[in-house]
């Protein structure tokens, strides 16, 4: 009975996060995948099959850490009063690693009153050579963590929490990515890997965090690496270690540390970390520990200091979330192209929106006309030039419809440092909306474009970020999702990384745009935003997106659908076809901000239904710089 009264309760809680965050029907949906996977989902569905670590243990039989082949990782853990079985599930799970490349270290900072920590250490002592412990006094996290540090003697090092749970081939899998990265002459300084939340038996996890490969803007608004990240001890010490001036939020900031030294981070998209959710662990929320968002703040203050850029740290959307509210460089001229054909109403409605609600005071509006044929169109036109200062209309000379050409055209009447695509049938919500676009691109090391979070009319979610190989080609993340949620892992509530952003709504550097010849006419209609937005990021640019920039999206209302007509839909389908011959298919569906365990068939970042990759143990290894 007690045992089905804390499922309950549990269940209970996850409902009432679910419901306050994304809404009623999100609730109904995810809480049953919840109560599906967390009760009767399939065992152990993250771990790799018995055959693959049968496999892995024969490879490493009868050898040591100095001849396995393998670089020895040092895990540090800080020990406090730690509960009996939460200690001897975790000591079991390093004792049961596949590959004998890992250290333990353990600085045991209890008080008197748990003499056990110690007993029970002694005794797995007796089992494993490769567990080190010193008893310490208790200083903070971070200085105990260093502490642990001084008995490591491997080349790598790794952190895990003392109540949580290392995935059996975690060691054997590390290893094998930094291997990997060496083999092809990549950084292997800084290692990731994705992670599961449990709250009794890892076998039965109540969900996976996916992440995405290093993601430079996203972890300026939380620690998404979290666990299980590896780095080598000697820039460790080089850094000085943890920071206790840090405490609560010692790994984040020790994470941007690390990657001013190293350019980037790898990422190896395995379960190789379970984190145990329990009242006082900040896996269950910051409320358990409501120190950790000033950590966190001053550790992202301190990293901007040291790298030379300027901005406030704000509190995020969300708790555990942050902001970066960069201080945006001169003051930047942006041109706004609409290109727009008839619809005047809609039309009025961008522009009245745009010249009324806009802090941003520095920008110029160029409207391409394009085929229009309702007289009242052009009367509009000579009406608005003179009610809307900065407004200018051009007129494309050809015929159809073809939005590449539309924009580059325009393009050749802009003078703005940044130009801004927009669709005729938005609308303004927020005052901001400029700034915020312009604030993760506007200084320097920015990105070359962001994208804005669009809603439609019935405020749900029409983009938050394009995700390339959703629907096999690409799709809008967390589209139709209730207004107001913080998405998977926060990713809707985030300023963060996305390989493309929609064009209805992308603000671009004019020199990054003059430096890839604009959009390709070839994209007429379809993925010539996805195209244009791939070649960028294909020349070292980074891709933003924030929920900042608010604007209601009526979508394509001036053009129509094309499914109803066999021309168009045809066209269409030769565009998709033209993504894969441009990009290669295998690129398109493996987008690299997107996890490969995470559904390519819907738009909401839930779990796929396939976990081969997971199920196989196959290590691949991705290194991404800033």
């Amino acid at each position: 009975m007690d045992v089905r009264l804390k499922r309950a309760k549990e269940l209970a809680g996850y409902a009432v996060r679910l419901t306050k965050d994304e809404g009623l029907p999100t609730m109904v949906k995810r809480g049953a995948g919840f109560v599906r996977r967390r009760f009767f989902g399939k065992r152990a569905r993250y771990l790799p099959g018995r055959k693959v670590l049968e496999a892995q243990r024969a490879e490493m039989a009868g050898k040591t850490a100095e001849d396995c082949g393998l670089p020895t990782i040092s895990i540090l853990t800080p020990l406090y009063n730690t509960p009996e079985n939460y200690l001897r599930e975790f000591l079991d799970s390093f004792v049961g690693q596949t590959a004998p490349n890992g250290q333990l270290c353990l600085a045991d900072a209890s008080d008197d009153a748990h003499p056990e920590v110690e007993r029970i250490v002694r005794e797995y002592q007796q089992k494993n050579q490769r567990i080190g412990y010193k008893k310490v006094e208790n200083k903070g996290i971070a200085a105990n963590t260093n502490a642990a540090e001084a008995l490591a003697d491997g080349e790598y090092l790794a952190l895990a929490d003392h109540d949580d749970v290392l995935a059996p081939h975690a060691m054997y899998a590390m290893g094998k990515a930094i291997l990997q990265l060496r083999q092809r002459g990549e950084p292997d300084g800084f290692v990731y890997s994705d992670e599961a939340l449990f709250s009794k038996s890892i076998k039965k996890p109540m969900v996976g965090h996916f992440k995405p490969d290093y993601a430079p803007d996203y972890l300026l608004c939380c620690n998404y690496i979290c666990h299980l990240a590896v780095f080598r001890r000697a820039l460790y010490e080089q850094l000085g270690g943890e920071r206790p001036a840090c405490d609560g939020s010692q790994d984040h900031d020790l994470f941007l540390r690390l990657i001013e030294q190293t350019g980037g981070a790898a990422h190896v998209p395995q379960v190789l970390y379970y984190w145990r959710v329990h009242a006082g662990s900040t896996s269950g929320g910051t409320e358990a520990k409501p120190y950790v968002a000033a950590a966190a703040k001053k550790a992202l203050a301190d990293h901007l200091a040291r790298t030379g850029r300027t901005g406030r740290v704000e509190d995020g959307i969300f708790p555990s979330t942050y902001r970066v509210k960069w201080d945006i460089e001169g003051d930047p001229k942006v041109s706004i192209l609409i290109p727009s054909k008839d619809h005047i109403d809609d039309l009025e409605k961008c522009l009245h929106s745009i010249w009324t609600k806009t802090e941003w005071d520095n920008f110029e509006v160029i409207v391409i006309e394009n085929n229009s044929t309702d007289p009242a169109t052009f009367a509009y036109y000579e009406a608005a030039e003179k009610r809307y200062d900065g407004l200018k209309v051009v007129t494309w000379p050809e015929k159809g419809f073809n939005f590449s050409a539309i924009n580059n055209f325009g393009r050749k009447a802009a003078s703005g440092e940044y130009l801004l695509l927009l669709n005729n049938d938005v609308e303004v919500r927020n005052g901001g909306w400029l700034t915020e676009l312009l604030r993760p691109c506007a200084h320097p090391g920015g990105a070359a474009i962001c994208g804005a979070m669009l809603y439609y009319p019935d405020e749900t979610l029409q983009h938050a970020g394009v995700v390339t190989g959703l629907g096999g080609y690409a799709g809008h993340s967390h589209k139709y999702k209730k207004a107001g949620g913080s998405g998977y892992m926060f990713r809707t509530a985030t300023v963060q990384n996305f390989s493309a952003v929609t064009g209805a709504c992308l603000l671009v550097k004019a020199s990054v745009w003059d430096e890839v010849n604009g959009l390709d006419e070839k994209f007429a209609v379809a993925f010539n935003d996805v195209d244009f937005c791939l070649r960028v990021r294909d020349r070292g640019y980074r891709i933003a997106w924030t929920p900042y920039a608010q604007l209601t999206h009526y979508e394509s209302k001036s053009r129509g659908g094309d499914e109803k007509d066999p021309a168009k839909a045809a066209r269409f389908a030769a565009e998709q076809q033209r993504l894969y011959d441009v990009h290669g298919k295998a690129d398109i569906l493996d987008d690299p901000y997107y996890n490969p365990s995470l559904t390519r068939d819907r738009e909401d970042f839930s779990e796929s239904g396939d976990l081969r990759n997971l199920k196989e143990g196959k290590v691949t290894v991705r290194w991404r710089n800033a």
